[in-house]
């Protein structure tokens, strides 16, 4: 049970982080059934008010349990949103302009019946690995990390 306890710690920024971003991915879904399937707004609409409320999900949990960053004063809260959402406008840009090139450049296979979505598979992954970086790095860096 120790070396299970220290494993945690040592890798309690990693698992917090994949942790809160299946339930961002919980939350995403969650509201685009709401606003498409419930409210009837039109998919793109939907869409991204669905991004919207995940990645506003995702700056809180990140702020407080993945990064432990205590600043709520203003100056420092509108810091860390507007890096916070600005790196995750960047790596939607990756990911919508990746998923074709990775296509184009041969991982246009099916998978489980689907084109593409190997592609897809590798893409998200790239975009979950850069997202941490830039929240990390970017967002909620340290003082240490300056």
């Amino acid at each position: 049970m120790d070396r299970l306890k220290a494993l945690y710690i040592r890798y309690r920024e990693i698992v917090s982080y994949l942790f809160f971003g299946v339930l961002t991915t919980v939350v995403s879904w969650a509201t685009y059934a709401l606003f498409v399937g419930l409210l009837k707004l039109p998919v793109n609409a939907g869409n991204f008010l669905s991004w919207v409320c995940a990645v506003s999900f995702a700056f809180v949990t990140n702020k407080l349990w993945v990064f432990r960053s205590k600043g709520w004063v203003w100056p420092v809260w509108l810091k860390e949103a507007a890096a916070f959402f600005g790196g995750r406008l960047f790596s939607g840009l990756v990911e919508i302009e990746g998923l074709p090139l990775l296509m184009r450049l041969g991982l246009d296979q099916p998978l489980f019946g689907i084109d593409g979505f190997a592609a897809k598979i590798v893409i998200s992954v790239v975009v979950i690995i850069l997202n941490y970086f830039l929240s990390k790095f970017l967002a909620f860096r340290k003082k240490s990390d300056k």
